[in-house]
């Protein structure tokens, strides 16, 4: 039993990776007689494939659009969901995902019904992508999926570490989970050298194997870990660290600023609290003035003395472009 289903899985692939296939062409591939690969192609379709066959000596098998959705249990939402997930994973931060998305849509909207093909056609015609400035940081997907196995499994991770520097350190921890922002993928894992946790970005991640033994996972350092490698990556990784009260609602709030650009708090229906960090405070109050709200500096008190002093700066600036003009003006 167990060989019948790989043969037909192995069929199927077959009859997605090419437009059609003579039967003694399949029967070669599978290493089964022709008159089983007409089994097998029976039994896809009972499976709901639409495997279409042509008869002569110029005909064969090919896999069709068909009334019904495979046997994947996805409804007629879900499925649109997954082709047009597809389509936008080609943009993201994940090294080679582009093409092996796109050949997995090929695959699915070969097998799509022609109403929810017409569904994702819609969406892919008169949707236009606008991508920021900063593309993402790409990250091999065989290290991604190595470091998904070790966590699952619960293993010791051995890598080589790339510094902001360039510096590269060895480092043996025990990894908990994979958290991706809209730019870039961190792993949380405990730090056996440091016994600490720490938040790693992927792409400057070279494991290096042998890795193991198996470990009993730790406490994580929060219950939200999307929350915590935000405010590291936004916030505790800066020399400069403030708390800013926005008086704006947070889900405002939320719509313009990025999970790495500081961490949103609830307060109260009218605002809400952001802790952020810059490199200073002179980069700080550039940091706070674009978020483009209203605030109230909460800490540190040294950023108020910093707001102070822009604001003479601007004054200052501003007086002398009203002298500049008024000049001009008298000159003309």
């Amino acid at each position: 039993m167990l060989e019948t289903s790989a043969r037909l899985l192995r069929l199927l692939s077959l009859l997605q990776a090419h437009r059609e296939w003579s039967g003694p062409d399949l029967a070669d591939r599978l290493g089964v007689s022709p008159r089983t690969v007409r089994r097998d192609v029976e039994r896809l379709r009972e499976l709901g494939y639409p495997v279409n066959a042509s008869p002569g000596t110029g005909g064969g098998y090919q896999l069709g659009a068909g009334a019904e959705l495979p046997p994947l249990l996805l409804d007629d939402d879900e499925a649109v969901a997954v082709a047009v997930g597809l389509r936008t994973a080609a943009g993201q931060g994940v090294e080679g995902i582009g093409e092996t998305s796109v050949r997995a849509l090929a695959k699915l909207e070969q097998v799509l019904p022609d109403r929810l093909r017409r569904r994702v056609s819609a969406l892919n015609t008169f949707t236009v992508p606008m991508m920021r400035a900063a593309r993402p940081t790409a990250v091999d997907p065989a290290v991604l999926t190595e470091l998904a196995h070790l966590c699952r499994d619960a293993e010791r991770l051995r890598f080589e570490y790339r510094g902001h520097d360039g510096t590269a350190t060895r480092r043996t921890v025990e990894p908990y989970r994979l958290v991706c922002s809209e730019r870039r993928w961190y792993l949380v894992a405990f730090d056996l050298d440091r016994a600490d946790w720490r938040t790693f970005r992927v792409d400057r991640i070279e494991p290096r194997p042998p890795h193991g033994p198996r470990f009993v996972p730790r406490e994580p350092p929060a219950e939200d870990l999307a929350a915590y490698v935000s405010q590291g990556v936004s916030t505790r990784a800066y020399a400069t660290q403030a708390v800013v009260r926005l008086l704006v609602p947070l889900e405002e709030a939320a719509e313009e600023i990025s999970p790495i650009a500081g961490v949103l708090e609830p307060e109260g229906p009218g605002s809400c609290l952001l802790r952020t960090g810059a490199g200073s405070l002179e980069v700080m109050v550039v940091h706070v003035m674009m978020l483009g709200f209203e605030f109230e500096v909460l800490e540190p008190a040294e950023l108020i003395g910093e707001i102070r002093t822009a604001r003479d700066r601007l004054t200052r600036a501003l007086a002398r472009a009203g002298e500049t003009a008024a000049a001009h003006k008298e000159i003309l």
